[in-house]
């Protein structure tokens, strides 16, 4: 939905909002095409490792043994690392934020906002209904900000893949991997001059569409 808004109307600055279980387990094509194709969109993925929206079944971050209504002799699936998938699919921005660094947050995602391409920015934060392991203090004792080391250049591809996969006593936040590439809007040449929305519509043309599915 959100790509063919920004297609329809590529004026537009489109977000689009979702989580762990929506966004890396049902939606998981959706995300790796969307970047690949780079659509110029900010995408915020909510990550609380737990379906906590549906009585806390394990997600696609869940830990290894996790136990939950589903997997009660605990969640025999290694976690996926969101992160590593959208460098390896060369997404042109790929950030990490934590809920409890407020204005660090806000700022990462402006950032995203203002970057000219498919941005991608993980959200940690903790499920007080479900998750009691990755609570808001395992959070806040364990992420540190890149942007404290300024040796970190997050244009180089194979340092941010080492970076991404850094868990357990330290998790990065910030920009982890950055570049730049034409956006999915800038190659469709119906839309370079003008937004598909203020274009005239040829209504004949339109109605042999229509028939030909009829």
């Amino acid at each position: 939905m959100a790509t063919g808004i920004k297609l329809a109307n590529h004026e537009l600055t489109v977000l689009e909002e979702g989580g762990d279980g929506d966004g890396y387990a049902e939606g998981g094509n959706h995300f790796i095409h969307a970047m690949r194709r780079n659509i110029d969109i900010t995408y915020l993925v909510h990550n609380n490792q737990v379906y906590g929206l549906t009585k806390g079944q394990a997600s696609p971050t869940s830990d290894l043994g996790y136990v939950s209504k589903n997997t009660p002799m605990g969640s025999p699936n290694p976690p996926m690392t969101p992160l590593l998938l959208a460098i390896a699919s060369n997404c042109g921005f790929v950030a990490r934020g934590f809920s409890g660094e407020e204005a660090h947050l806000t700022s990462l995602t402006k950032e995203g906002i203002s970057y000219k391409g498919f941005a991608f920015i993980e959200i940690l934060q903790n499920c007080v209904s479900f998750n009691r392991v990755n609570t808001f203090q395992w959070y806040k004792s364990r992420v540190y900000r890149i942007n404290d080391e300024p040796e970190y250049d997050p244009e180089e591809r194979m340092l941010a893949f080492t970076r991404a996969q850094e868990w357990g006593t330290r998790i990065p936040i910030r920009v982890i991997y950055r570049t730049e590439r034409p956006t999915l809007n800038e190659q469709q040449p119906a839309i370079k001059k003008m937004p598909l929305v203020e274009q005239e519509m040829d209504q004949k043309s339109f109605e042999r569409i229509i028939e030909t599915f009829k």
